[in-house]
């Protein structure tokens, strides 16, 4: 009889201490949750930074030193042309860019049309301006009032492809615009879980498969229900990473395949996902990407965080491939339609 009443009480005291663990660690998740909610909702609501600010690191570091060498109007020296060249082939840019340049500012003082250091700056920005409006750049839009457009977003992993996603579906929904998103990044572990936060977010659609499942078929059912829900945008993720680069794109051109049979026409939009820290890293992945997809735009992610924005130049001269939207901070609005004259103006202030 103590026996038995011995061991009731331990199973009680068990089951007890088991609930309270249980309940500790509920609280202690969902108090962990509430501060991360709390630290993106003060992210979110935080001001707009000037682009200016926003582009800080590239304006102190390649624009800061041309606009120093260039200051005031002093007499163009023999050594000019040496100095310009090293500032422009460490700009990061691309070297095709920087020789042409180079070249536009050579033939300036040959002719005698550039003839002191204010000139050549006029002149540099000039250039640059025609590089950075040479094509059209525009955010997403619509194709035909009432139809659905589908939008395939390539990259590799760690660029913010799937965050990029999520704010652009933040904004569009902002707009009043209908949204499903594909989860076709079967491969990466927590791909489809990050982008279902955002789905919640932004309250779009959310189409999911079973983890290394087939990510042509999971974006094709995406197609599918956007048609159903009369959605205005489909935004499909994409892997990033496979075994091989060429297993890579051979799976991105399946992608792109059967979003064709999924609807006509689709994808309407491709656009590359790139990270502005690599330099002239990205400008090769721009290049590898545009052999295998035929690219519509690019989205040029962490402009905020490095001194190599100047590689915005090098892509758009060297691929006539227009520059969509910029990264410049955390939040959904630090995702910005890329103005040229803006950008440049905030790189010269």
């Amino acid at each position: 009889m103590w026996s038995d009443l011995f061991f009731t009480t331990l199973l009680v005291l068990f089951v007890a201490s088991f609930v309270w663990l249980g309940f500790t660690f509920l609280r202690k998740k969902r108090k962990e949750r509430i501060e991360i909610l709390t630290q993106e909702l003060i992210k979110i609501e935080s001001p707009k930074a000037s682009l200016s600010t926003a582009l800080h690191k590239t304006k102190d570091g390649f624009f800061s030193r041309l606009s120093n060498m260039l200051s005031g109007q002093k007499p163009i020296q023999n050594e000019t042309l040496v100095e310009l060249e090293s500032i422009l082939f460490s700009a990061d840019i691309g070297v095709k860019t920087s020789q042409k340049l180079l070249d536009m500012v050579a033939e300036g003082i040959r002719s005698g049309k550039l003839q002191n250091s204010e000139q050549i700056k006029d002149a540099l920005r000039s250039q640059m301006q025609e590089i950075l409006c040479s094509v059209l750049h525009k955010p997403l839009e619509t194709t035909e009032p009432n139809s659905t457009t589908v939008v395939m977003f390539v990259g590799v992993n760690g660029v913010g492809k799937t965050t990029t996603i999520g704010k652009i579906s933040s904004q569009l929904h902002a707009q009043g615009k209908r949204v499903v998103l594909g989860a076709g990044d079967t491969f990466r572990a927590a791909a489809s879980e990050q982008l279902a936060v955002w789905a919640d977010r932004s309250g779009a659609s959310l189409v999911t498969g079973s983890e290394n499942a087939d990510p042509a078929s999971v974006l094709f059912d995406t197609v599918q229900k956007g048609k159903a829900e009369k959605a205005d945008f489909v935004l499909c993720d994409t892997a990033g990473r496979l075994h091989t680069k060429s297993n890579l794109m051979d799976e991105l051109k399946k992608a792109h395949r059967v979003l064709g049979k999924a609807q006509a026409g689709a994808p309407h939009e491709v656009l590359l996902v790139l990270d502005a820290t690599m330099g002239q890293n990205a400008l090769m992945q721009a290049k590898q990407f545009s052999e295998s997809t035929p690219l519509t735009g690019i989205v040029l992610t962490k402009l905020d965080g490095t001194a190599k924005g100047g590689i915005v130049l090098g892509i758009i001269d060297e691929l006539k491939i227009p520059i969509r939207y910029i990264g410049v901070g955390e939040a959904a609005d630090d995702l910005r339609a890329f103005e040229p004259k803006e950008f440049l103006n905030a790189l010269f202030a």
